[in-house]
């Protein structure tokens, strides 16, 4: 099929396309030059407090030890050493811990004797761990307890595909914790009813859910107060090395003069690094962040592009991309579509030169292929609007738009991903989304293909659980990222788009990159 590309043509409400993308406006950003304020001098760690973690540190990791692997203690401190965000200082006492607590289950013929608190708690431990455990039948122990129903509503969310009894748990789960949440005395309990309603613990990010348990921690009665004092003392110094990472980031972003420059993009430096941490928060991965964040950035700028541009404009710009080549400056395109080809190639030199160091150049080739695909796919959405509005099928459409959700290289996390923001953008956007697709090829309403749509988002989720599974295709913290990518959509696209909108995204900022924990 040959697209129509003509602009003259292209109309709507009586517009050009041309001029309804030339009048795109975001919101400009709430946090300007706040960031640039915390450099190295406002977020050093004292030798004192470097001192004071590790001695918790230690203490903690001999509190676990001496726990017995076939109490339900050992379940509990495992679950809230990994929700309170230190799990990573001790992944290897975890890994055996787990390793025992598996096979010994497994050596009972997978028999279950505790309660569904219990029962709940270690199912989703081994599960997370990818040990494949079996559902079990949770009919019969479906009860009144909230502990035990919250329990069993977090760990049912680790299901995969023909795990019927895991989706009525989600839902009978649902509506009990729903019904009891305002009869509740305890208020750390009911913190956490509200947060695992709001988000399960499957689809939250690490980070802010420890910062959100770390206060609903400290009401428990029952908390553990050497364990609740490492999470502090770690989450706080940690912040300040976010913080520092984050005013550099905004020094590069200013660089590149995105407000200035090319206002027609959305200025987020401060909401992509929230993005970034949602993947990455752990101390060793600070390159990891850096290279990523640029990597987004870069893609946020040129989706924005292609938003705005001309469809001639764009067709310059996407060739010159796929020739990648330094020395060409598009010296008859508009500054702003100029800008951003320099940008990108700049960016990704800087990658480069970083990577070069630990002898790992050649890794950036394979990132500048998928920012390739990336940007083919945004001008082949373009021409679908191009050509009448046309509305692909919905196996069209998604062969393109799931590359233009981001993560190519992980096409379920990018379905995910892709699908959240059409449910939450289809209304501010006039190129065709999933719902449109939906409606047009098989003859639905919209509430009908928005239900298909959340079912595809649920099973996309139940593809990652299978695949994080023994035997596994990579390690699991490699599929944890894959993840973690997922779980960032999640919570950008919660509650509308508060990337888009950063009054929305304003509170988790402040969380975790401003507010430090008392």
């Amino acid at each position: 099929m040959e697209i129509y590309s003509s602009p003259v043509s292209a109309m709507k409400n009586g517009k050009s396309l041309d001029e309804i993308h030339k009048s795109a406006t975001f919101h400009p950003s709430i946090w300007g030059d706040f960031f640039l304020k915390y450099d190295s001098d406002n977020t050093k760690i004292t030798d004192a407090e470097q001192e004071e973690l590790a001695k918790h540190k230690e203490m903690v990791r001999e509190m676990l030890s001496q726990t017995p692997h076939d109490s339900t203690r050992k379940l509990e401190l495992i679950d809230e050493i990994q929700r309170l965000g230190v799990g990573y200082h001790f992944e290897k006492e975890i890994e055996e811990s787990l390793k025992y607590i598996h096979d010994s289950y497994m050596q009972q013929n997978s028999k279950d004797s505790d309660d569904l608190r219990t029962v709940a708690l270690r199912f989703r431990l081994l599960r997370q761990q990818g040990y494949n455990v079996p559902c079990g039948n949770y009919a019969a122990s479906l009860q009144n307890d909230v502990e035990g129903l919250l329990n069993l509503y977090e760990a049912a969310h680790l299901l995969t595909h023909d795990e019927g009894i895991l989706d009525n748990a989600i839902e009978f789960c649902w509506s009990r914790l729903h019904a009891s949440l305002h009869k509740l005395a305890d208020v750390s309990l009911s913190k956490r009813v509200s947060e695992a309603l709001e988000m399960p613990n499957r689809w939250s990010l690490t980070r802010l859910g420890a910062r959100k348990l770390i206060s609903a921690y400290q009401e428990n009665e029952s908390r553990n107060e050497t364990l609740l004092n490492f999470a502090k003392l770690d989450f706080n110094q940690m912040q300040k090395m976010h913080q520092r990472e984050l005013s550099e980031a905004t020094r590069w972003w200013k660089k590149l003069g995105v407000a200035n420059k090319m206002p027609h993009a959305r200025d987020r430096i401060a909401e992509l690094y929230l993005w970034v941490l949602g993947v990455f928060f752990e101390p060793c991965y600070a390159k990891a962040r850096t290279i990523l964040l640029k990597c987004i950035s870069m893609a946020s700028i040129a989706d924005d592009t292609y938003e705005y541009a001309t469809i001639d404009e764009l067709r310059i710009l996407t060739d010159a991309i796929q020739r990648w080549d330094a020395n060409e400056d598009l010296e008859d395109s508009p500054p702003y579509i100029q800008m951003l080809y320099r940008s990108l190639i700049k960016t990704y030199t800087e990658i480069e030169d970083e990577m070069e160091k630990s002898g790992e150049s050649y890794r950036v080739q394979y990132a500048k292929q998928e920012m390739k695909k990336l940007l083919q796919s945004y001008f082949d959405e373009v021409k679908w609007l191009y050509n009448d509005n046309y509305i692909p099928t919905l196996e069209e459409y998604l062969k393109v738009s799931v590359v233009s959700g981001g993560y190519m290289m992980l096409s379920t996390t990018s379905l995910v991903a892709r699908l959240l923001d059409d449910l939450v953008g289809d209304e501010y956007e006039e190129k065709p989304s999933s719902i449109h697709c939906y409606m047009r090829q098989y003859g639905m309403s919209e509430d009908d293909a928005r239900a298909q749509i959340k079912q595809r988002m649920k099973n996309a989720w139940k593809d990652m659980n299978q695949e994080c599974l023994e035997p596994t295709p990579a390690s699991m913290p490699i599929l944890m990222r894959v993840i973690n990518l997922a779980r960032a959509a999640q919570l950008i696209y919660s509650n509308g788009d508060c990337y888009t909108d950063p009054n929305k995204a304003k509170e988790w900022v402040k969380m975790l990159l401003i507010e430090v924990v008392p």
